[in-house]
């Protein structure tokens, strides 16, 4: 059994029938397209999908940031007047 992400579903045949509808019917929450009673894929807003790409994108940063914390000890110091 596959677990949906969304509780609004729409199958393959109404969303080609009028993805315009489905879209205003959403209300900004995300849609899974079933076929055959399956996800096929999950229609977003461009908002919610561009809040996803930027939490995607902080937690690498932040992955990042915590290796160079962990790197710390072995850091030299540098003056930037030198440099």
């Amino acid at each position: 059994m596959e677990t949906l992400m969304t509780n609004q579903t729409v199958s393959m045949s109404e969303f080609k029938r009028n993805p315009a509808a489905v879209l205003k019917s959403a209300n900004n929450r995300p849609v899974a397209v079933l076929n055959h009673n399956k996800p096929a894929f999950y229609m977003v807003q461009p908002a919610l999908f561009e809040a996803l790409l930027e939490e995607m994108a902080d937690r690498d940063l932040e992955a990042l940031v915590l290796s160079r914390l962990a790197e710390q000890d072995d850091a030299v110091e540098v003056d930037i007047d030198t440099v």
